[in-house]
């Protein structure tokens, strides 16, 4: 597979090891886990945050294999409901960090580069989400409105 915006391959990465279930050393029960995911994500958190959360300090190394459902299936099962799935707000998060670059720096012609193909990224994945029937079809991408919702 190779990269999107670059003509390298991209197949450097680590891989997680092939465990068909869940370690013996993990304490808590799969309802302790699902209560921790249904509280951290009511505190605000992100799906990710939650998983390292779980890893660091409650040595639960993967959620799925420890309750059999994903943190997605776990929120949605409890009734909590995110405005923006998670890699829709980390490239919002970066567009409008690259913006505040460009605008101090106006002669960095590579991050300008760089903006418009993660803006390009960011068009590509609310188009798939908007078919997925993930976020609204009413919701549309701008700078100014990433803006608000990423600070």
């Amino acid at each position: 597979m190779s990269r999107m915006h670059s003509r390298r391959k991209g197949s450097s990465g680590s891989k997680r090891p092939l465990v068909k279930e869940s370690p013996k050393w993990v304490q808590q029960s799969p309802e302790e886990i699902k209560d921790m995911v249904a509280k951290m994500v009511g505190e605000g958190m992100s799906m990710a945050k939650v998983g390292l959360v779980l890893r660091d300090q409650y040595a639960v190394p993967n959620v799925k294999l420890a309750t059999g459902k994903t943190i997605k299936d776990i929120c949605t099962e409890k009734g909590l409901k995110f405005e923006l799935p998670d890699d829709l707000q980390a490239l919002m998060k970066r567009a409008v960090q690259m913006t505040s670059h460009v605008s101090k720096n106006p002669k960095d012609l590579h991050n300008i580069r760089g903006r418009h193909l993660i803006e390009s990224k960011i068009r590509r994945l609310v188009k798939y989400y908007k078919r997925e029937g993930v976020i609204p079809e009413s919701w549309n991408y701008a700078l100014d409105t990433a803006t608000l919702q990423v600070e």
